[in-house]
């Protein structure tokens, strides 16, 4: 009797759109490699095209920027962004938007988003976790406070309906959520490094109220524990991207 072999895996692919220069995907590309997922990084800010359907993608990460997520002007890849993070929920296709990814998500799911409001966040931030994240996968690892790195001057004041709320910080209450079954946000940025804080703006983080020197060496002294921390949540990222691909 002959017996079938093994059902090969399908590699994959995790398509990333960079929305500003300043807001790469960082550790995420070195992540990628480890876990053996090709990425399609899409440059948005740099004339890359947006796809225009979620048929073909396996998962999709949609990184920061210095804007709102409906400030089209001078940004005309956002409303193509938008459409696409609408038919991949549409489609069931697992998301993560961070930063303005996470307010893009946000936006298109009927919450809120403010601009310049509340206290900024700069540097290193405690994030604590929420009752909803308890079953949550991605977030069920968290039984505790960790930290991550955060960027943002605006907030999303009201999470969509039936959004539950995954974390938050002493300055910003929806720092996490959910959208459906397969799509995340996160304000803060897992992808970020001590690196990528060095080279800040000293001159802008002082208008901002902060000391340059303490939020670099802040970073340096938690980087070790930003990459575990933050590389295991991209792995069960993958991990549900990878789930849902493999019977499509």
């Amino acid at each position: 009797m002959c017996l079938a072999g093994p059902v090969a895996t399908k590699p994959l692919t995790l398509t990333i759109i960079r929305n500003e220069v300043d807001s790469g995907p960082g550790r995420l590309l070195a992540w990628a490699e480890l876990a053996g997922v090709t990425v399609d990084l899409r440059k948005a800010d740099d004339g890359d095209e947006i796809p225009s359907s979620a048929t073909e993608l396996d998962a999709l990460i949609m990184l920061g920027g210095g804007f709102l997520p409906d400030a089209d002007d001078g940004r005309p890849w956002l409303a193509a962004e938008r459409a696409l993070a609408l038919d991949c929920l549409d489609a069931g296709v697992p998301m993560l938007g961070i930063c303005l990814g996470a307010q893009l998500l946000a936006h298109v799911g009927g919450g809120r988003v403010e601009p310049d409001y509340g206290t900024p966040e700069k540097g290193v931030t405690t994030l604590t976790p929420q009752p909803a994240g308890a079953n949550d996968p991605l977030f069920a690892a968290f039984s505790a406070p960790v930290v991550g790195i955060e960027s943002h001057r605006d907030q999303i004041t009201r999470l969509p309906e039936g959004a539950p709320l995954l974390m938050s910080s002493m300055h910003c209450r929806n720092q996490s959520f959910r959208l459906g079954d397969v799509a995340w946000a996160t304000q803060w940025h897992p992808e970020c490094s001590a690196e990528r804080v060095a080279g800040w703006d000293e001159d802008y983080l002082r208008r901002l109220g902060l000391d340059p020197a303490e939020v670099k060496q802040t970073a340096r002294d938690h980087d070790d524990e930003l990459e575990r921390t933050w590389r295991a949540f991209f792995e069960r990222f993958v991990a549900v991207a990878q789930a849902r691909s493999e019977p499509r």
